[in-house]
């Protein structure tokens, strides 16, 4: 009887090392996913915008010849694309490149004589060569209607901007003011909740944009009456960015 009872509470003891942990367990299991439900996130968008005045014009311009051979008009596009090119360089302009070179048949469609199938009639050819380069603003002008007097017949844009570094300043500081602004917007529809914000568990930088402040198109084939320098006057370029954020509370 004896021998009988030892077994038995040796076995009931047994038994405890088994259950206490796997209890201790599943309940932090248990209340870890009970924390995660619980988790609410507010997303919100804020945007920044920086004007900064525009010290700088953006130019693109060129050359366009017609001829009845393609020789004659390639020959002229090379001579007055040369003294426009040796003129800016001269006037040690920024970021000067080719930006476009051309040479393609011009045809008549209408008046076809008889017997030519209705088919369009060669008369001649039309070459371009366009560069584009940077300059500060007071300087443009004349740089521009200098370029048009030695050979250059055609602006194709003009825009306004800051300097490299200016632009990167604002940026910069445009990015700042969104996310300001996305988490002054988190915080006053949370206050309207009675609610209250925690921590930022999220942060994307959209992409920054800037608008430039004039374009100009204009063909200068005819350059008769030019006898002074054109205007030119910039005004402030908008740097806009924006930032999302996700905030818990």
């Amino acid at each position: 009887m004896k021998s009988i009872i030892k077994v038995f509470a040796i076995a009931s003891i047994s038994l405890i090392p088994l259950v206490v942990p796997w209890d201790f367990r599943t309940m932090d299991v248990a209340k870890a996913i009970a924390e995660e439900q619980n988790v609410r996130i507010i997303t919100v968008m804020g945007q920044g915008t920086v004007n900064i005045p525009s010290t700088q014009a953006r130019v693109s311009l060129g050359v366009e010849v017609r001829g009845k051979t393609a020789d004659e008009v390639q020959q002229e596009v090379a001579k007055r694309s040369n003294a426009v090119v040796n003129l800016l360089k001269s006037r040690q302009v920024d970021k000067l490149q080719t930006t476009g070179i051309s040479l393609q048949p011009e045809y008549d469609y209408s008046n076809n004589p008889a017997g030519n199938n209705n088919q369009p009639r060669l008369i001649g050819y039309i070459g371009t060569n366009t560069v584009s380069f940077r300059l500060s603003i007071d300087k443009s002008g004349a740089t521009v209607d200098e370029a048009v007097k030695i050979g250059a017949t055609r602006i194709d844009s003009i825009s306004f901007l800051a300097s490299d570094e200016e632009t990167s300043k604002a940026q910069q500081e445009a990015i700042k003011r969104a996310a300001l602004d996305a988490q002054s917007q988190a915080d006053s529809v949370l206050a309207a909740l009675n609610l209250a914000r925690k921590e930022i568990v999220g942060i994307q930088i959209n992409n920054n944009a800037y608008s430039p402040v004039y374009t100009q198109n204009a063909n200068l084939s005819n350059r008769e009456g030019i006898a002074q320098s054109s205007p030119i006057i910039g005004g402030e370029q908008v740097i806009t960015a924006s930032v999302t954020l996700q905030i818990s509370y």
